[in-house]
């Protein structure tokens, strides 16, 4: 195994459809920009409510991605 060295970055991923959906819509808009893209962690769960209903999925998540050799 190879040595590594990571970098984070957090972001907030947000869908109508679900918790899940919610931390795709983040990691593709993150890889958009973001090269070596390797985990992430959910690091907190919110939503949205209207008229007593959710209305829309927040995560944050914390990105790790390998830093590129030199």
């Amino acid at each position: 195994m190879s040595e590594h060295t990571y970098k984070i970055i957090e972001v907030v991923g947000s869908s109508p459809e679900s918790v899940e959906k919610a931390i795709e819509n983040a990691i593709a808009d993150a890889a958009k920009s973001v090269r070596n893209i390797r985990w992430f962690e959910v690091t907190e769960t919110r939503g949205h409510v209207e008229d007593g209903r959710v209305a829309h999925y927040q995560v944050g998540l914390k990105i790790g991605f390998t830093l590129e050799d030199a």
